[in-house]
């Protein structure tokens, strides 16, 4: 199950393992909050979510010092 579970997260962009991390927080919690709060929001925490895992995957391209913004 464990298997499983990493792999839907590298999947999906990792942004709860992240905030769980740095709020020690259960990994689980998150993900629920994210599920029951985007049913009760029509779904504008999914925008956020996304927002999230830009910036993640923004912040780890400027640190390997690649960016492919510039031509």
């Amino acid at each position: 199950m464990k298997k499983v579970q990493q792999f839907i997260e590298n999947q999906a962009f990792g942004v709860c393992t992240r905030l769980g991390e740095m709020m020690d927080i259960p990994t689980s919690h998150i993900r629920l909050f994210f599920i029951y709060s985007s049913f009760l929001a029509f779904g504008s925490p999914i925008l956020l979510y996304l927002a999230l895992a830009f910036i993640r995957d923004v912040r780890k391209m400027l640190r390997r010092g690649r960016s492919k913004w510039y031509y």
